[in-house]
């Protein structure tokens, strides 16, 4: 059976397991935890949701309000109604999608 390599802590001098996390003399960290793949794609997919539903939401109100520039009375009134629900459904599929994206992330955070 091969043993483990044997290094100094830099904290408190002690012989430590170079496997080890942290020193078990001082409680020293030695090395930090890394996120796995299944991390990473989770970090990768929650700032990518969050750009994508910023750049759609921002995006498709300037694109409403100038094509609302030309209608009148009603069509205008509507326009606006029905840009605004739109808008509020997009952010409430943001938020949601943010959170659950959130949660992922912390859950598959490096112990």
């Amino acid at each position: 059976m091969a043993t483990a390599t044997m290094i100094e802590c830099p904290t408190c001098n002690q012989k430590v397991s170079t496997s080890a996390q942290s020193c078990p003399s001082c409680g020293a960290v030695l090395r930090k935890p890394k996120r796995g793949l299944f991390g990473k794609l989770i970090i990768f997919a929650f700032w990518g949701f969050n750009i994508l539903m910023a750049v759609w939401i921002f995006g498709g109100a300037q694109n409403a309000a100038q094509q609302a520039e030309g209608l009148t009375g009603a069509e205008a009134a509507g326009a606006a109604i029905g840009t605004g629900i739109g808008i509020a459904m997009l952010v409430a599929i943001w938020i949601v999608g943010a959170i659950i994206l959130g949660i992922m992330a912390m859950l598959t955070r490096p112990k």
